[in-house]
């Protein structure tokens, strides 16, 4: 779709909510931030039916994905910045909050950070994967200069450090004003390129069960293979349902150190798709000092992966990734 509209703040927040794209009428006509709503199924989870299908009586639960809700298990996340301008460089601050109100400042470490901040457009052609840093009273603060206008989710991933604690990654929305144009998830295709760099997936995402994605890196036609660690592994991958922007849990297979783990090219992660449908993938990799980032659309139950660059950034360039 390549048309755009000036939207109010109550269809930007329905849009966001149901997750739809945005466009009637000519021209490209400014967005107005929208107000923050939670986007999740009856009970915060992906389900899938029989054939891995989502959705429908009958269906069972497979593999739950996170952050459709604002609040699960008893944690909230609250964001005191819900709406800022694209490409001004804002000061978001947010904090996690107990079920008491009560912000909450103790949190294990896991992959070198004591919570993971992760914001992207509806449409999963912008990504940041941000660090934030926590105040004593446990407000986190961060800068984000999001690169377009239209409705965006952030995403908390942590563990609480409290006894018997798990996992939580909860999800916001976020209103980003500005001129506003649509954009179409990237097509399929085999390699993403970045900064020099080539990236190739093999492997894919199958609904209700666990598989394997094998990413090898090259720079100018070589292999890379002094790749350096970053957040406790040699990348870090993230995948996003399209539609709903479920987020997916993505482990890596193994870390540096541990005797059999290379750096690189290769770079292996275990994930499981809720149900069928569109994921974006995002691999965070560092080589010669610098994070960069490498996009891919996948399409889960088929053995076809897909890479092409994001639509605001150069045709040969992923979506940009600021540290």
């Amino acid at each position: 779709m390549n048309t755009g509209l000036k939207i109010t703040a109550f269809a930007a927040a329905l849009a966001a909510t149901f997750g739809t794209a945005y466009g009637v009428g000519k021209g490209v006509d400014p967005v107005v931030g929208g107000e923050q709503t939670a986007a999740h199924d009856e009970h915060g989870e992906a389900r899938t039916s029989e054939t891995g299908e989502g959705g429908g009586h009958g269906g069972h639960q497979t593999a739950p994905a996170g952050g459709l809700q604002v609040s699960e298990g008893g944690y909230t996340l609250a964001l005191e910045t819900s709406r800022i301008t694209a490409g001004n460089g804002t000061k978001l601050r947010f904090s996690v909050q107990d079920e008491n109100g009560r912000k909450i400042t103790a949190f294990e470490r896991e992959h070198g950070k004591e919570l993971h901040f992760i914001v992207a457009s509806r449409d999963l052609t912008a990504y940041r994967h941000l660090h934030p840093t926590r105040a004593a009273d446990g407000t986190w603060s961060t800068s984000a200069d999001l690169p377009t206008a239209g409705a965006y989710r952030a995403f908390a991933d942590f563990k609480p450090a409290a006894k018997d604690a798990e996992g939580v990654t909860l999800g916001a929305d976020l209103a980003v004003s500005g001129t506003y144009a649509p954009a179409k998830m990237p097509a399929p295709a085999g390699t993403a390129k970045v900064d020099g760099y080539e990236v190739t997936l093999n492997g894919g995402l199958r609904p209700g069960k666990s598989g394997e994605l094998s990413l090898e890196v090259a720079k100018n036609g070589k292999p890379v293979t002094n790749l350096q660690p970053y957040l406790g592994a040699y990348g870090h991958l993230v995948a996003l349902r399209s539609g709903d922007l479920a987020y997916l849990h993505v482990h890596p297979n193994g870390e540096p150190g541990d005797g059999s783990t290379k750096p690189g090219p290769q770079i292996s992660f275990t994930a499981t798709a809720p149900s069928s449908g569109s994921y974006r993938l995002f691999l965070d990799f560092q080589h010669e000092g610098k994070v960069r980032t490498a996009a891919f659309t996948v399409e889960a139950g088929k053995a076809t992966v897909s890479a092409e660059p994001s639509p605001d950034k150069d045709p040969e360039e992923s979506p940009s990734h600021k540290h």
